[in-house]
């Protein structure tokens, strides 16, 4: 453990900036479009983004802790129920943001179709390069979103924890340089580098470039949905592609994090969180 917060203090060394102090022109994603079937009955009548935790909707603990280090323009892509958010979050003003809504459809366009949908939204121009964060509208997290970098080195950022009992054998390999791995090291790079990697799950919070999408389709191929209208397909293959090169990192954060994922999790972290509050 103590070997992980000095990797994770590394890591956040190597990025030239991060999000402390002042108002940020970096712009957010929250993927919010997802349909809930795990989460039925409660998602029959709201989204999940929008069950409460705590007392105040999963979503509004990301608004505000976006809005607390500066950031000011947040997109939030829809598909189920999709009119209660805005009638539910209106247009940000009371969280000092300008939020924006995408709509996909009856289908949502999953992870890396929902990303590349608001791709226009999230720089100043319509087509830029510029860095933006993204984050999974269905989980629950106390990381301070200050240490994100500003300033990625590559395509991508993510944040990496511990792995949770319903994903035992993460994600990817996080190494003590900060690049990330979609195996393990090979046995002659661990005898060279002493470095093992560890093991650890994407916490579903990172900082992307357009540039991650720039080869896509050859990336996707014919995956069901890629030939669509409006593309669907997810974002995972783009980031283990991005592997290879090295052109991802990510920086390990121990601390509260929950996927609510299922009803019983919700209730889990609800009773947590309500518990804190009156500790």
């Amino acid at each position: 453990r103590a070997e992980r917060h000095s990797r994770a203090d590394t890591v956040r060394g190597t990025v030239r900036t991060t999000l402390r102090g002042g108002e940020s022109a970096m712009k957010a994603l929250i993927f919010a479009a997802g349909l809930g079937e795990r989460m039925r009955p409660l998602t029959d009548t709201t989204p999940k983004p929008l069950l409460r935790v705590g007392g105040k909707p999963l979503i509004v603990w990301h608004l505000q802790k976006l809005a607390a280090i500066g950031i000011r323009d947040v997109v939030i892509n829809t598909s189920w129920l999709a009119k209660q958010f805005p009638e539910t979050l209106g247009d940000g003003a009371d969280f000092g943001l300008h939020l924006e809504y995408t709509y996909e459809g009856q289908t949502p366009l999953e992870t890396g179709g929902g990303m590349w949908h608001a791709l226009p939204l999230l720089g100043r121009e319509r087509i830029s390069e510029e860095p933006f964060i993204a984050i999974n509208g269905d989980i629950w997290t106390d990381y301070d979103f200050a240490n994100l970098p500003s300033d990625p080195k590559r395509d991508a950022h993510l944040v990496m924890i511990d792995n949770p009992a319903h994903n035992p054998r993460g994600d990817f390999t996080l190494l003590r340089d900060g690049h990330l791995l979609s195996g393990t090291p090979h046995p002659e790079e661990i005898a060279e580098t002493g470095d093992a990697g560890s093991r650890l799950t994407f916490a579903g919070i990172g900082v992307y470039r357009p540039s991650l999408f720039d080869d896509w389709r050859r990336v996707i191929g014919d995956a069901p949905g890629a030939r669509d209208k409006q593309p669907r397909f997810k974002l995972a293959p783009l980031l283990r592609a991005a592997l290879g090169p090295g052109a991802v990192t990510g920086q390990y954060r121990p601390g509260g994090w929950a996927d609510v994922g299922t009803p019983e999790r919700v209730a889990t972290l609800d009773a947590k969180l309500r518990a804190a509050e009156q500790a």
